[in-house]
């Protein structure tokens, strides 16, 4: 990508969004994901709520939109409940439906500095098939935290990236800490 930029989404983008998300759908079935978003998910009245809510994201190169992503602010929901144990219950950050469109490739390493600048704690989790995800969070320094529950019920890995704690240990200030270098 040579002439690219992060912005919040808008209303108009939201042709370029569905369409973005219907080519990763299919990208994730040749891959072996055929379940994790099925036929329709994001739904087109999520992405409203997520435009309305000002924590949808466009990437876009050239001035046109290739990828989406949700950054979405404080205690999620779906996090409150995990078999396993988060590193730190500081203030975080999840991204949610990451997507890209057919053509575009290196996302999640434009995304992932994007986010940790607003926000450096951050969480993310994936359907067990998605192996390309999966290998992009366990490459660029989240830890594995344990299994979630989404809202159809469906088992997600879990995953948190703090500062201080590294794949290699712990810091001294102990798994489960309020503060692990997070701001």
């Amino acid at each position: 990508m040579e002439h690219w930029n992060i912005r919040h989404a808008e209303p108009g983008d939201l042709p370029a969004l569905l369409e973005i998300y219907r080519a990763a759908r299919e990208a994730m079935k040749r891959a072996g994901n055929p379940t994790q978003w099925g036929d329709h998910s994001p739904r087109r009245e999520q992405l409203e709520e997520d435009l309305a809510l000002r924590r949808l994201y466009v990437l876009e190169e050239g001035g046109v939109p290739c990828a989406a992503f949700v950054l979405a602010l404080g205690p999620d929901p779906t996090y409150a409940s995990i078999e396993g144990r988060w590193l730190s219950d500081a203030p975080y950050g999840t991204i949610h439906r990451l997507a890209r469109g057919e053509k575009t490739s290196g996302v999640f390493a434009r995304v992932l500095p994007f986010c940790e600048r607003i926000i450096p704690h951050l969480r993310i989790d994936t359907h067990r098939d998605n192996a390309p995800m999966r290998h992009l969070i366990e490459t660029s320094g989240f830890l594995r935290c344990g299994i979630i529950t989404v809202a159809d019920g469906s088992p997600r890995i879990a995953y948190e990236k703090c500062p201080g704690l590294t794949s290699g240990g712990i810091s001294s200030r102990g798994a489960g800490s309020s503060s692990c270098g997070c701001k």
